[in-house]
């Protein structure tokens, strides 16, 4: 998977293939995760999960446990200190979207599902810890639980919908149209249960002085994270500090409140010392949510050239009784293709489960499976290719709303990616292509991801040696944040990127946004950029104050460069940073950007409200692959991958690389290995770890070629849009559409497996 970046900017930083600064903190080791703080008298806790589906908890045996040597304490609903309910939702509170679940751990006697955390052992050490946690015993008393899907699919619901998120909608009389459409397809897709398997297990290590609480804790949503804590402790928010200077992945997982960092908070204060919590792979399987199991229906009718008469997208996924993320699955198909008729429902079915939640694209992921598999199978039916099919009925309008596209290049990403790819060389009937024992075929599908921002307050401050310091709370998850934020700072402020430091995760820092929704880069970006602007405005105010070669100059004639500020078109005309703040006796200026009070989250709400009302923002992209089903055996192998994507500009093609390869892996496992099974009967997850659960390992992945159309949307910070998530849509669809083309089956039920194809 190698190639040459070649960046298409002309910046002197932005765009570039700038390496990541945390990169040899990572390879060398040195970097210092959520479980690896040292603190004096650590001790260790391990959870104990329930072994049934909803219940009454009637007995705690806990005596053996606590015989155990180096046990310090063993924590029950019986004797753990006092939590308050998790508040609900609320869009004048975004930080009520990282509830994970409603339940009060330790404060109750009722089990929601099979796995959550009853009890939790704190002890010297982890072995002492978990040993002690499997001998506590617990009586129960059953209660009737909602935990088969199949079985509970037909009492769904219809979604409420938010200002947050859309997906359902209407327009014209679809059902109608798709009757008397010449060309039809109607049908069924299912997709399983998802878990989240970062490479770094959730871990947290909680620290109280007094009232005080420190929480080392591997987190994608610190600000959001801190408000929660404060509300369900009944602490101010400046009594809690959350640090997670490096996060080893996220992928919506680590956006969410968990047991595991509400019990590591409750056994701290308990045991009076520092507590570390790092979650096995089973127990995040058992804590913490994943992808929505779904059912969806796709019915489309054309006309005979191609033209969508009609779209009708459905679905059917699930929540939990205790909370869970109810998915926008339908709406990309409210925005990639035009058709007078549309008709988009979602359905929920709230069940005895743990609770799901956010994982990579919510909705859009499993969405576009059904929803660019069905297209494919509509040019099929038409006898057209599939590409030409996509591209006449693209638009430039948002088709529900009539509202226009801030941002619209899919039509570019397709000739793009059609070209790069080779797509002529496909020939068009099923089977029709081989190579000795092998079956090859070509898929291809649109990629969707709309975007959105955030608010996110910073400081920049810059010396007079022409460093910089920016202060922000966010995020680094691997997707290179700091490096970005060192490079727009170095471009506004006209230093060299090396004179950039990037402080972030930890809340002692101005509050930065969640990363999530792939809007972290442009909501920091914004303030940054806002930030640099005044910085600038204040150095040319004390410029004009002591007599230098820009007094008397206009603002908008002043550019930063070189470490200095200059008249634009005139190199020599104007002065050093250190010349201006020296002659001013200043060694610094510094500026801050937000707040935190309720005037700047009324600000947030209508500049959402109406940037919503003005454009339809999204980023978009072209999905290529092909796949050599083995004849005999049906083992499928993906040959090679190409996306060509629309992210407006590129910040940097390095990580914006590293980031769509990561997404389309994601997907691959999605598409061909990846099922949470859950035992119908109990609720119980079988297969909780690596080993029973299949992600794509390296003799799964092909070469996988990435391709930007690197064009600036006009309406975001530096024409910015968003690279993390819009590059697993479509992929599980353009796998199945190739296995078809190698084979003439059709697989609408994800993962796409030997059975599914003898």
């Amino acid at each position: 998977m190698t190639e040459t970046l070649v960046p298409t900017t002309t910046a002197p930083h932005v765009g570039r293939p700038i390496d990541r600064v945390d990169g040899p903190a990572k390879t060398t080791g040195s970097a210092t995760f959520a479980a690896e703080f040292p603190f004096p008298g650590l001790a260790h806790a391990s959870l104990v999960h329930a072994e049934v589906g909803r219940a009454r908890i009637t007995a705690i045996d806990t005596a053996q446990a606590e015989a155990v040597t180096g046990v310090i304490t063993v924590l029950t609903h019986l004797n753990a200190p006092t939590l308050r309910p998790a508040p609900k939702f609320s869009v004048l509170d975004l930080s009520t979207i990282v509830s994970g679940t409603a339940v009060n751990y330790l404060n109750t006697d009722q089990v929601h599902w099979n796995g959550q955390p009853v009890a939790v052992v704190v002890a010297e050490t982890y072995e002492s810890a978990r040993h002690a946690a499997r001998l506590v015993g617990l009586t129960y008393e059953e209660l009737p639980a909602t935990v088969d899907f199949a079985a509970a699919e037909s009492s769904a619901k219809p979604q409420k919908s938010n200002p947050m998120m859309g997906g359902g909608g209407a327009k014209g009389d679809a059902e109608a149209a798709l009757a008397q459409a010449p060309v039809t397809v109607d049908q069924r897709y299912t997709t399983p249960e998802l878990s989240h398997n970062a490479l770094e297990p959730h871990a947290t290590i909680a620290a109280w002085d007094g009232d005080k609480l420190t929480v080392y804790e591997s987190s994608q949503s610190l600000p959001f994270m801190r408000r929660h804590l404060a509300k369900r402790l009944d602490l101010p928010e400046d009594a809690i500090r959350l640090v997670a200077p490096f996060v080893g992945g996220g992928f919506g997982g680590k956006g969410n409140v968990w047991a595991g960092t509400i019990l590591a908070v409750l056994a701290a204060r308990a045991a009076g010392r520092p507590v570390r919590l790092s979650l096995t792979r089973e127990a995040v399987y058992r804590t913490v949510g994943g992808r929505t199991r779904s059912t969806q229906r796709v019915a489309l009718g054309a006309e005979p050239g191609g033209a969508l008469a009609a779209i009708i997208h459905t679905s059917v996924t699930r929540t939990s009784a205790v909370g869970g993320f109810p998915e926008a699955v339908t709406n990309a198909s409210g925005h990639l293709y035009a058709a007078p008729n549309i008709l988009l429902k979602q359905h929920v079915v709230e069940m005895d489960l743990l609770p799901n939640a956010p994982m990579r694209a919510p909705g859009e992921a499993i969405g576009t499976f059904a929803l660019e598999s069905a297209v494919d199978e509509l040019a099929a039916e038409l006898g057209l290719d599939p590409i030409d099919v996509r591209l006449r009925n693209d638009t430039d309008r948002d088709p529900l709303s009539g509202t226009p596209f801030s941002h619209r290049r899919l039509r570019e990403a397709f000739a793009l990616g059609a070209e790069r790819f080779g797509w002529s060389a496909r020939t068009p009937q099923p089977g029709s292509m081989r190579e000795g024992r092998w079956l090859v075929g070509y898929g291809v599908a649109a990629a969707y991801h709309p975007i959105m921002m955030l608010a996110a307050n910073l400081t920049v401050r810059l010396a007079a040696d022409g460093t910089v310091i920016v202060r922000c709370g966010f995020h680094e998850m691997g997707m290179g944040g700091a490096t970005v934020q060192a490079q727009i700072a170095a471009d506004a402020l006209g230093v060299p990127f090396e004179a950039v430091r990037v402080d972030y995760g930890d809340t002692d820092l101005p509050t930065g946004p969640m990363a999530g929704g792939s809007m972290q880069t442009a909501s920091v970006a914004a303030s940054l950029l806002e930030a640099c602007a005044k910085i600038k405005t204040s150095l040319l105010a004390l410029a004009r104050r002591s007599g230098s070669p820009l007094r008397g100059s206009r603002a908008d004639a002043v550019e930063a460069r070189d470490g200095g500020l200059y008249l634009v078109g005139h190199p020599d005309q104007g002065e050093s940073y250190a010349s201006i703040l020296s002659r001013a006796g200043r060694s610094h200026v510094e500026v801050s950007i937000g707040s935190d009070g309720l005037g700047s989250k009324l600000k947030f709400m209508t500049r959402f409200i109406r940037d919503q009302r003005r454009w339809v923002r999204a980023a978009s992209g072209a999905q290529f692959c092909e796949v050599r089903v083995d004849a005999d055996t049906g083992e499928i192998r993906l040959a090679r991958w190409l996306g060509a994507f629309d992210i407006g500009r590129v910040a940097n093609l390095k990580t914006a690389t590293s980031q769509m390869r990561g997404g389309i892996v994601m997907g691959m496992g999605m598409a061909l290995s990846e099922e949470t099974l859950v035992d119908p009967r109990h609720g119980r997850i079988v297969n909780p770890g690596l080993a029973e659960y299949h992600i794509p390992v390296h003799a799964d992945v092909p070469p996988i070629d990435v391709h930007f159309l690197d064009d600036p949307d006009p309406t975001m910070p530096l024409g910015l849009l968003g690279a993390g998530e819009v590059s697993i849509t479509g992929v599980a669809a353009a796998v199945a559409n190739a296995v078809y083309h190698a084979t003439g089956r059709r697989v609408r039920d994800l993962p796409i497996t030997l059975d599914k194809l003898l």
